[in-house]
């Protein structure tokens, strides 16, 4: 029993040290004073989790790619932080009948980047979940998948119809606008079967 005790010790203690391996990192003054006020402002729950959530934002947003001063490219396609007020007013100015074209067109263009860059084949559904959460990731908004309806929260245009195109386009679906305002629900329009057409 005291054998078997300790051979699953030495087993746990061999395994933390294959997977755990401590790092010193020296911050300047004023950059330990700014995550601490993060901390303490409660906007980040200590330095440790704040840094592996920048290790995953590198990850997933491909960081490596930034060129200075502020050129960011995913694969083939440069991407830029801009104002939203500056995206409003061109949505201004664009023909309301025009909205769901254009964004079909920009999310074919987003597809195209897609899949280049990240290998994601996104008309293809079990890939849906990926492709949301990478639209997330890049500030988009807050997408959801559940049956046959995707939600969109918080999203950075707050136009129906260019969403319902932009989707329509990346994820080669056709969709109904559910609802016209904040949050966003579109109903993924079923394909009928082939044996229903025979």
């Amino acid at each position: 029993m005291q054998e078997e005790k300790e051979k699953k010790l030495e087993e746990l203690i061999k395994k933390n040290n294959e997977t755990a391996k401590r790092t010193t990192i020296i911050l300047e003054k004023e950059e330990r004073e700014y995550i601490d006020s993060l901390i303490k402002e409660g906007k980040e729950p200590g330095i440790k989790p704040l840094i592996s959530k920048m290790l995953d934002v590198y990850r997933s947003m491909m960081i490596y790619d930034w060129r200075f001063p502020g050129e960011y490219y995913c694969g083939i396609s440069r991407i830029a932080f801009i104002n939203l007020e500056l995206i409003n007013i061109l949505i201004k100015y664009i023909p309301e009948e025009k909205w769901r074209g254009i964004g079909k067109e920009m999310g074919e263009a987003t597809k195209v980047s897609m899949e280049t860059t990240l290998d994601i084949q996104t008309i293809n559904r079990e890939k849906w979940q990926e492709v949301l959460k990478r639209l997330r990731i890049q500030g988009f908004g807050d997408f959801y998948l559940k049956d046959k309806y995707i939600l969109i929260k918080t999203p950075f245009i707050d136009y129906a119809d260019i969403w319902a195109g932009f989707l329509e386009g990346l994820l080669g679906t056709e969709l109904n606008v559910k609802t016209s305002t904040p949050p966003f629900v579109f109903e993924i329009k079923e394909k009928p079967s082939s044996a229903a057409n025979e």
